[in-house]
């Protein structure tokens, strides 16, 4: 792997874009500038609240309980969040056919407030709700403005934010949280549209990202430690291919071994640099 200087990789990085367009895969790295916290410190160890598995949250009423209690107050930090300046000069590079297409694992929706088209979501969107049992499709707004309806003691709580629209909450106020129901037909299991840990991503999603693999000459990871195995494969199959992997990291990523060069920079400093030197700005 090429790691040089920053300002030197920068340049080398934006000589390969001019050559090759690439597919960009990001991770929750590109969105901290907007203030939602990421999953991993540099070394890429885990950080926060233990991650929500799909099957307790399924069989589990204080699973979905205490998940949204806690993403009743973590989703105002969602909700408020804008794209920040990596965001964008990703939607700029797309534009200027610097970028074939975007898939991302963040579900906090920024890629498409910011001007991405055709963003692949792995993992979901925050700005859905689904029912499991009639499968009615809910905007998290309305489910968030029932949340509220029902539990009006945590309207003044103000908690830590934590990623995917989660929030460090005391336990005691999970004894006295309400949940809602679907209004299509009255279950209590309601979901975000997200695949959470121990899931896998749907069958037509995983499908648009292996195209996009297929059809892009090289792959860009932008802020993302691939720990996820859904974004690994991706590097490893466009490395199979002998197609270059390139990213833009501050800390370690699984895929180091893979890759042609990485800028160790933050998403919002890179990213506009590549814009401006491309001549896209």
């Amino acid at each position: 792997m090429q790691d040089t200087d920053v300002d030197d990789a920068v340049a080398s990085l934006c000589q390969r874009l001019a050559d090759t367009p690439v597919l960009a895969l990001t991770g929750a790295g590109i969105s901290t500038a907007s203030g939602i916290p990421d999953y991993r410190d540099s070394e890429g160890v885990r950080r926060g609240n233990a991650p929500m598995m799909h099957q307790e949250f399924i069989h589990s009423l204080p699973a979905r309980k205490r998940y949204w209690a806690r993403a009743m107050v973590g989703w105002r930090g969602v909700d408020a969040a804008r794209p920040n300046a990596a965001h964008l000069a990703l939607a700029g590079l797309q534009a200027a056919g610097r970028v074939t297409a975007v898939i991302t694992q963040n579900v906090d929706g920024l890629h498409e407030r910011a001007g991405s088209q055709g963003v692949i979501e792995l993992h979901g969107n925050l700005h859905w709700v689904v029912c499991l049992d009639c499968h009615r499709m809910l905007p998290r707004a309305e489910m968030q403005s029932a949340l509220e309806a029902a539990n009006p003691t945590l309207l003044d709580v103000r908690a830590v934010l934590a990623p995917d629209g989660d929030a460090q909450l005391a336990a005691a106020f999970l004894e006295r949280f309400y949940l809602p129901h679907c209004p299509g037909c009255g279950s209590d299991r309601l979901k975000p549209d997200v695949v959470f840990f121990g899931d896998g991503v749907a069958a037509d999603t995983a499908c648009a990202a292996w195209e996009a693999a297929e059809q892009a000459g090289a792959m860009l990871v932008v802020g993302s430690s691939l720990m996820a195995y859904s974004s690994y494969r991706l590097c490893l199959e466009m490395s199979r291919q002998g197609k270059p992997l390139f990213a833009i990291n501050l800390g370690r990523t699984r895929a180091d071994p893979l890759l042609a060069l990485k800028v160790r920079q933050p998403c919002e400093a890179a990213l506009p640099r590549l814009l401006a030197q491309l001549g896209a700005g």
